[in-house]
């Protein structure tokens, strides 16, 4: 397989996958190109799950800041220590809110608000992941992270007789959802838990472009390599693209600011562009913002 292989292959992760799962089925599926996810799903989620390749692991960070939306279900009236449906159970309470009275604390946290990370989690406290500290019956002071619930919408209240209410969040990274569900219930004083979650969206990668561990493997299979990888071209948006004149290819490689006169298409470049740059010979070098005439590294894809 070319080792110069490069874009992102958006899996629909299912439930009993890890993210690491996932990373390391595409990983053996491209004869081991380097790959990396762009932000973890727990085993029980479910949904969209954009793996790079290749020279686009450089765009993973990238694409995990961007937008996240979420389906998630809450149920009301039940506490865990995982603050989900798989932990141990905490405390049970009556639910005597009404829809209104629900709906409206959950809308309370649209919005930026400090979350604090659940101890069932990735984030590293002295080297350590919370999780494995959790798992060993440790508990840790976390410290709040600001995080911005950009929307909460269509509000489900069809199952509430069973203590069930599901809601649409788009929202930045890092956010919790098992934790704002958590936050919800105690600002209803009845507590309450994250039992089921869909990622839909993670940035410019939605449900339906993903597809699932298995079709994913017999496209590899078939060698419809073109239906699975989409290409840095594509991933990297809206952006403007250009070739270096060869006297300026010594510059693009050593990470230097190149004068917009050295590039193709040059008229069409102007301040403020994000351009793609390919060296002299067609290979994608880099992403570059223009200022004051000159094309700034912003992410180096060589």
């Amino acid at each position: 397989m070319d080792d110069n292989l490069s874009g992102v292959v958006c899996i629909y992760k299912e439930k009993g996958f890890s993210s690491h799962d996932v990373v390391n089925i595409v990983r053996r599926e491209f004869n081991r190109i380097k790959t990396g996810h762009t932000g973890t799903l727990d085993p029980q989620a479910e949904g969209v799950l954009p793996v790079c390749i290749g020279k686009a692991t450089k765009l993973c960070d990238t694409i995990a800041a961007d937008v996240k939306q979420y389906r998630a279900e809450m149920t009301l009236g039940i506490t865990t220590d995982t603050e989900d449906h798989t932990g141990e159970i905490l405390t049970q309470n009556e639910v005597t809110k009404s829809a209104e009275e629900i709906k409206s604390a959950i809308l309370s946290f649209v919005g930026k608000y400090e979350q604090i990370p659940p101890m069932y989690s990735a984030v590293k406290h002295y080297g350590k992941k919370l999780y494995d500290l959790a798992r060993s019956g440790i508990e840790v002071e976390r410290k709040p992270r600001l995080i911005n619930i950009f929307s909460i919408t269509d509000i489900d209240f069809s199952l509430l007789a069973a203590n069930k209410v599901s809601f649409t969040v788009d929202c930045s990274k890092g956010t919790y959802i098992r934790t704002l569900c958590k936050d919800i219930g105690e600002k209803l004083g009845c507590g309450a838990i994250m039992s089921a979650l869909l990622r839909t969206r993670s940035g410019q990668f939605y449900l339906k472009d993903s597809i699932k561990v298995d079709e994913f493997r017999a496209l590899m299979s078939a060698g419809e390599i073109d239906k699975v990888l989409i290409p840095i071209e594509k991933v990297v948006g809206d952006c403007k693209q250009s070739k270096v004149a060869p006297k300026a290819n010594n510059y693009l490689y050593n990470g230097n600011k190149i004068n917009v006169g050295f590039l193709f298409n040059k008229s069409n470049i102007q301040d403020g562009d994000r351009v793609l740059l390919y060296d002299k010979d067609g290979k994608i070098a880099g992403l570059y913002k223009v200022r004051d005439g000159f094309a700034y590294p912003d992410i180096m894809l060589c």
